[in-house]
């Protein structure tokens, strides 16, 4: 193992003992990267919803005890063998898509965000509520000059999960809703708004904060997700994790629109009349990302520069930052940094 600066044996970490437990702050081995991987400093880690979802046991295949996080970005401190493209000192984000196989037939297909075997980061892997990490060179993007700061984790999955989403409306789409105004919709406005879209976006009743922010960063109109639009939508995409959501946008799209559902746990889609459907209107998910998703990401918001509106808690306050996200609390995005 090749390294740049004095590794300690151990580290803190938020540790998750079972879903529904409390994270508890403990000292933990450094972990040790091996064939493909390097060692990541870690300077922040983002707050994500998925976390939640992990943290209440809704999403059910993780892995236990377990450091949350996927959100990360960090410096390059050390590297394993087999590593050629990253290098020691690099600041790079690790996403949640954290390895796949290389061998199955979705990845020999280019369609790697589906492959069988895939592993997790803060779910299937530890993550990055901890001062270091270990990571599949492979899933390590280079953070751009620009955005190498800790305001600038969300992007690892509110933005690269938002963008994908984004990209599977038709690119005629010009009316666009975006239900669920929280970290990821914030970022992809200010991509969609760039590309002139006209965006619509639903809240919660009653957050007028999320609206306000909406409006600010080029939204044309903001409601809550009962009301109906002022005109006519040719797509939408959902972030809220509601899936009484879908026949809601359905009813406010026109014929064949795309409504993407954007989260990777949603609650169930009631039953909805085949007319809100027919004229070829489509409902389709999306499942993590590809290598390719995420160096055009990057390479967009070089393009067209987004900001996140972040909120950062130091490292112990976790616990603390996930309650303010579940009470609706962030407007924006919830950031650990390594105090």
């Amino acid at each position: 193992m090749k390294k740049t600066e004095d590794i300690p044996d151990t580290m803190r970490a938020m540790v998750l003992p079972a879903p529904g437990a409390v994270l508890t702050q403990m000292q933990v081995p450094v972990p040790k990267p091996d064939s493909g991987q390097v060692l990541i400093k870690v300077t922040a880690c983002g707050v994500c919803r998925t976390d939640l979802h992990i943290v209440d046991g809704d999403l059910k295949e993780g892995k236990y005890p377990l450091i949350p996080g996927h959100e990360v970005v960090g410096k390059v401190i050390a590297v394993g063998p087999g590593v050629s493209a990253l290098r020691q000192g690099d600041v790079v984000g690790v996403p949640w898509l954290a390895y796949t196989c290389g061998k199955c037939q979705y990845c020999r297909d280019g369609k790697e965000n589906l492959c069988e075997r895939a592993l997790f980061t803060g779910y299937t892997t530890d993550g990055g509520y901890a001062e270091y990490h270990v990571a599949y060179e492979r899933y390590c993007f280079p953070i751009p000059p620009a955005y190498q700061h800790p305001w600038a984790a969300p992007l690892l999955c509110a933005g690269l999960i938002g963008y994908r989403s984004y990209r599977m409306l038709s690119g005629d789409c010009t009316q666009i809703g975006i239900y669920g105004f929280g970290a990821a919709a914030h970022i992809l406005i200010q991509i969609a708004v760039a590309h002139q879209k006209q965006i619509y976006a639903f809240t919660r009743k009653g957050d007028i904060a999320a609206q306000q922010l909406a409006i600010e960063l080029g939204a044309v109109w903001a409601g809550d997700s009962s009301q109906k639009p002022p005109g006519q939508l040719d797509g939408a995409i959902l972030f809220a994790p509601a899936g009484e959501l879908v026949p809601k946008a359905l009813s406010d799209t026109g014929k064949g629109a795309t409504v993407v559902c954007g989260g990777i746990y949603m609650s169930d889609i009631p039953s909805f009349p085949y007319k809100l459907l027919w004229q070829e209107r489509v409902v389709r998910s999306v499942a993590n990302l590809t290598v390719a998703d995420g160096h055009d990401f990057f390479e967009q918001i070089c393009i067209s520069p987004v900001q996140t509106r972040t909120e950062l808690f130091p490292l112990a306050e976790a616990d603390l930052a996930l309650r303010a996200l579940r009470e609706g609390k962030i407007h924006g995005a919830a950031v650990l940094y390594m105090d």
